[in-house]
């Protein structure tokens, strides 16, 4: 099991062909590498491919403030 980022997974595979191994479409594996999502693609022993994306704890998140 390796675990990679979205990004080099993508760029090593090619967009469409990344998307397709992971069950998207290619616009939006395009959307989450341009907003810059935190996704980590996970390449298994048979050679699947799954996805998992780390996130804060919503209690941990930066509260705004109303001024």
């Amino acid at each position: 099991m390796r675990r990679i980022p979205l990004k080099e997974f993508a760029e090593a595979k090619g967009q469409t062909e990344a998307a397709k191994s992971l069950g998207l479409t290619q616009g939006a594996l395009n959307k989450a590498l341009r907003v810059g999502r935190e996704i980590y693609v996970i390449e298994h022993a048979d050679g699947t491919h799954t996805a998992e994306e780390l996130r804060p704890f919503p209690s941990q998140q930066p509260k705004s403030r109303a001024a």
